[in-house]
């Protein structure tokens, strides 16, 4: 039982008591567009938001007039009833709402986008093998992987991978990750790609040194060559795990033709047009194509189809043969069977995948490249991160752990960073003739080292975002939820010290902020940013004893950014729904408690619109507040989660046009 009523939850309860009390409007009154939420607009929102040469925010409200348009904004709406429910909008130094005509808009907006939307799973999109699934599933089809050969020094880390060399990066779809993408189009220039990459892998295939790849499809070679059996052989094999289903006999019959009478290279090469020809194919390619169900209605999706939904959802990679050998079987869809598949699959080393592909994205780790100019320390900050997701994602871990836990992972690049509790690694011996290298992580409890606690306050972290702008911006988009418009172009710096002053960076940073317009988004930025200002540049925490003998030098063009003098150190806030803070422990309090949900949330929506690999429509509404709902209520863990989604109405069922 949950043990504290937000703060939110109390506002909405007496705006509601006040609109019975003040304006007695029925239910359908609230429901109307036109007559009940258009005049709200036009008195306090469409002088910023429609009505002039410059749109704020990109949201333009004249625009959603008839119920198509509202409804495919719905996401905008949600935004505007929360900034609206906050006292955020409109800006202070606007006409404001009263509670009456906030509990209106609520009302209209709980009734249009939450209690009439019924679930639906959504329409299948054929969507192309992300660069990192088209690497993960080559590999598994041959057996090796495909790189590329590089004297390297111990000291550095680098991509070896021919298929992400070759292959350009995914752009984020609209749903934030990179295998969203169903809009990404098959170029010239990418085909031609795939026709090296697979020229390449086959030739790899065939060479001496890979005999045991091919045999582990044809058995044992004996002699120089292939017999027309073992082609065969091959070719069947390869077409139904290249496929992720049995392929079909007649269409294998007519490739089977191409091998009759060839023996030796005749037979090899006749062989290897036929692996290309497969490995071209758009069954290969994209996924679900070959998807076998009823169209133009809702219908679960076959047993090939769910165990390819789930292998790329935890592993980012094609099927394994105990999950298609369930599906040919017709099991994979027993409830207790699929439950059994995904704890097995969570358990595998594949599974840290979902760290670092989805986790990466998520929180944007990639930044942490350019935290350091050591290889193996940048290195360190990024690994240990997904390291710490890892655990949280595979270890039954609950999903608040993910801003306050006692658990982290630390190697000797680290280490500094966990003066006291770093005496649990095991000791660390250098190489000789090795200056430094990058180093594993091990992992220990946080006893000594409570600053630390969760992933907000890792050194990485702290490093990507430099400042409190950056730093409040990062927590409200990856970890609340919360989409902020671009600032305005003339936007600015925070002023220096002129002569005679001695302002500190927050009261600097006041005056920048002073414009009514930059304070929307800032009232909710710069309590979660200030918050981390007891963490330099560098990610060192400045009110810890030791701080002066470990912190890192900070670049001269850095050291505006954040007070570095404890004194004048200020980290306290107070949130737009009135909560005060003193420092980044009391706000911690705050996001495990009266903003839990609203991380839960966050939570539910990033790592479903992963698994589903599209953006979340109105209609999967539904199914998330229902898993919501459930993961606030038990204090869920990251398991529960993973199974409450791969077993979700949009997970296991679709809708597949026949046009």
């Amino acid at each position: 039982m949950k043990e504290f009523i937000t703060l939110q939850t109390v506002r909405l309860f007496l705006i509601a008591a006040l609109v019975q009390l003040a304006v007695n409007a029925p239910t359908a009154f609230a429901n109307d567009f036109d007559s009940a939420i258009k005049p709200l607009l036009a008195k306090y929102c469409v002088r910023c938001h429609g009505d002039g040469e410059e749109i704020n925010g990109d949201v333009d409200f004249t625009k959603m007039n008839s119920p198509a348009q509202i409804n495919a904004s719905f996401d905008v709406w949600q935004t505007a009833i929360e900034l609206v429910t906050d006292d955020v909008m409109p800006p202070a130094d606007e006409p404001q709402p009263s509670d009456a005509e906030k509990a209106i808009l609520s009302e209209w907006y709980q009734q249009r986008f939450v209690e009439s939307v019924e679930a639906h799973p959504g329409f299948f999109r054929p969507r192309r093998l992300s660069a990192y699934e088209y690497r993960n599933t080559l590999h598994s089809l041959l057996g090796f992987p495909l790189e590329v050969v590089i004297r390297e020094a111990e000291q550095t880390v680098t991509e070896k991978s021919l298929v992400l060399k070759l292959l350009p990066t995914d752009p984020p779809g609209p749903s934030g990750f990179t295998n969203d993408t169903s809009g990404n189009p098959l170029t010239t220039v990418i085909w031609d790609q795939y026709s090296y990459l697979v020229d390449n892998a086959l030739s790899k295939m065939f060479s001496r040194r890979h005999r045991d790849a091919l045999e582990a499809y044809t058995g044992t070679i004996e002699g120089e060559g292939l017999t027309q059996r073992q082609a065969d052989k091959v070719l069947q094999e390869f077409a139904r795990l290249a496929h992720r289903r049995p392929v079909d006999e007649a269409t294998l019959a007519e490739s089977l033709i191409a091998f009759d009478g060839k023996a030796g290279d005749e037979l090899e090469r006749a062989l290897r047009v036929e692996l290309k020809t497969i490995l071209m194919s758009p069954s290969y390619i994209y996924r679900g194509l070959q998807m076998d169900v009823p169209h133009d209605v809702v219908t679960s999706v076959d047993d090939f189809e769910l165990a390819e939904r789930l292998s790329y959802l935890l592993w980012a990679d094609m099927p394994d043969e105990e999950l298609m050998q369930l599906a040919a079987s017709g099991s994979l869809s027993d409830d207790e069977t699929y439950r059994d598949q995904i704890d097995r699959m969570l358990a595998a080393p594949k599974a840290r995948s979902l760290a670092e592909n989805m986790g990466v994205e998520w929180f944007s780790l990639n930044e942490i490249e350019h935290a350091s100019n050591n290889p193996p320390v940048t290195d360190a900050l990024r690994s240990q991160p997904i390291d710490f997701l890892h655990y949280l994602f595979t270890e039954r871990r609950p999903l608040i752990e993910l801003i306050d836990s006692n658990v982290t992972f630390i190697n000797p690049h680290t280490a500094k960073y966990y003066p006291v509790d770093r005496k649990q690694m095991s000791k660390y011996q250098k190489q000789r003739g090795i200056e430094v290298e990058s180093l594993p992580n091990q992992r220990i409890d946080l006893v000594n080292t409570t600053e630390r606690g969760g992933l907000l306050t890792m050194p990485g972290i702290l490093s990507m975002n430099k400042g409190p702008v950056l730093r409040g911006t990062w927590m409200l988009e990856r970890v609340l939820g919360q989409h902020l418009p671009d600032p305005p172009a003339n936007v600015g710096q925070v002023p220096t010290n002129q002569r005679g002053e001695n302002l500190t960076f927050r009261q600097r940073f006041e005056m920048h902020r002073s414009n009514p317009t930059c304070a929307v988004c800032h009232d909710k930025i710069d309590p979660l940013g200030f918050a981390l200002q007891a963490y330099d540049v560098g990610g060192g925490y400045m009110k810890s004893a030791n701080y002066n003998s470990m912190k890192a030098k900070v670049r001269k063009a850095d050291r505006d950014k954040l007070e570095l003098t404890a004194a004048e150190i200020d980290t306290s806030g107070q949130m737009p729904t009135g909560e005060l803070f003193e420092d980044f422990a009391g706000l911690k309090r705050i996001l495990v408690t009266s903003q839990r949900e609203r991380v839960i949330r966050n939570i539910v929506r990033r790592m479903m619109a992963y698994a589903l690999c599209r953006k979340l429509e109105l209609y999967d509404g539904p199914t998330v507040e229902k898993i919501v709902t459930e993961m606030d209520e038990r204090d869920g863990t990251f398991h529960d989660l993973i199974h409450a989604i791969a077993g979700s109405l949009p997970f296991k069922q679709t809708v597949v046009s026949s046009q």
